[in-house]
């Protein structure tokens, strides 16, 4: 099965949605980022909100209730969404990306059926189970088992970093097969919802930054699900899914960060227009003149490169080389504007009262999920090698 790429929703009626999202994010979340900051969560009336405008399902198919939109609109969205408290989207962000996209690509019909919708609705919060402690970028080591009993199968070992675990109903938990001779060993995908015995979710992970957004580790304890949970039936999609729905997510982080990078420019510039040094605007100063010119040229360029890797990833020219090249200098460029941003205000950019601070510490993030930088280089560098032999 493969995910559908026909656009269902035309560019007038996309542009409304765009400006919608832009209206709420700028006027609704903006003003609370220091209240999500300060208490580490997502207001239950922004979640309301979120999920009364189809947020959590904007990149699932019509037909289970989502939007229906494509990875050149997700990409516009994402642009949106990363000018906020990069929380706020990842609430609704697994929804719609990695563990979603797995349904939609690889599902069943009854598997979209019974879940699809209510993920659209915001009723149920996906997680998708990959990482574990010997097995980040890299599944290759994944230790977790799926072992088939006969009428089932029994899933074990731990995950870690899971986001919205705390949050989830569902676990799109990837394990490597055991019982199974002619695919031992192979990586399967299975629907594990998180009221499954001898499903143990972990305590919130306190992180650098991010504040508002939840992951912890889970552990699954001879959890047994029945066959229906393997999606696709086939034990062999696992890798092929993960590896697709990846790629996928990492054209949109290369987008979100774009979206922090453009906040960070913003108030770069509205700082050096009214800070004065000396009575004299520090915009007016050529050395920070310089760093702003910095700011914008990379902020162009990402934003370029993360419309061509999405145009790239839909027509289905490049599922492979864009999506990793675009991840790598989006969020590394990302990383690159925010620093200066704090370094254009000086020492109140390292004041927490300022939104530069934020920034700082929840862009770090972006170059580690999804694949780290290191590894984005390793896959471009390996497929721009095979192309050419």
């Amino acid at each position: 099965m493969s995910a559908p790429t026909a656009q269902v929703v035309d560019d007038q009626d996309f542009a409304h949605v765009r400006d919608q999202v832009r209206e709420f994010v700028r006027d609704a979340v903006v003003p609370r980022e220091r209240e999500i900051a300060d208490t580490d969560t997502i207001p239950e009336d922004l979640r309301a909100a979120a999920a009364d405008m189809g947020l959590f399902g904007y990149a699932l198919p019509q037909e289970y209730g989502g939007l229906g939109l494509v990875i050149t609109q997700d990409v516009e969205l994402a642009f949106e969404f990363g000018y906020t408290a990069l929380s706020f989207r990842s609430l609704f962000g697994t929804n719609n990306g990695i563990a979603g996209q797995v349904l939609v690509g690889y599902g069943t019909d009854e598997q979209k059926k019974t879940w699809l919708e209510p993920m659209a609705e915001g009723r149920c919060i996906a997680s998708f189970a990959l990482t574990e402690p010997e097995a980040g970028s890299d599944p290759s080591g994944m230790r977790a088992t799926a072992r088939w009993t006969g009428d089932g199968w029994v899933i074990d070992g731990q995950k870690r970093y899971i986001t919205n675990a705390p949050l989830s109903d569902l676990l799109v938990t990837f394990a490597k097969v055991r019982g199974v001779p002619e695919s031992e060993g192979r990586i399967a995908v299975f629907l594990v919802p998180t009221t499954t015995a001898g499903v143990i979710i972990g305590p919130k992970d306190q992180k650098m930054g991010q504040a508002g957004a939840t992951s912890s580790e889970v552990t699954f304890d001879g959890v047994h699900v029945g066959p229906e949970a393997l999606v696709s039936g086939e034990v062999d999609t696992g890798f092929r899914a993960a590896m697709s729905v990846l790629a996928r997510g990492r054209v949109h982080i290369s987008a979100l960060a774009m979206g922090l990078a453009q906040r960070a420019l913003d108030e770069s510039v509205a700082y050096s227009a009214v800070n004065r040094q000396g009575g004299v605007p520090t915009g007016e100063r050529q050395l920070v003149q310089a760093m702003l010119a910095e700011q914008a040229s990379l902020v162009m360029a990402g934003k370029a490169c993360a419309r061509e890797a999405a145009a790239r990833y839909l027509d289905g020219s490049d599922r492979r080389i864009g999506p990793s090249a675009a991840k790598l200098f989006c969020t590394e460029s990302a990383g690159r504007v925010a620093d200066l941003a704090v370094q254009v205000h000086g020492g109140a950019g390292y004041m927490r009262e300022m939104p530069v601070e934020r920034l700082y510490r929840d862009v770090r993030l972006l170059r580690l999920y999804e694949g780290t930088s290191e590894i984005q280089k390793l896959i471009v560098g390996r497929e721009l090698m095979r192309a050419a032999s």
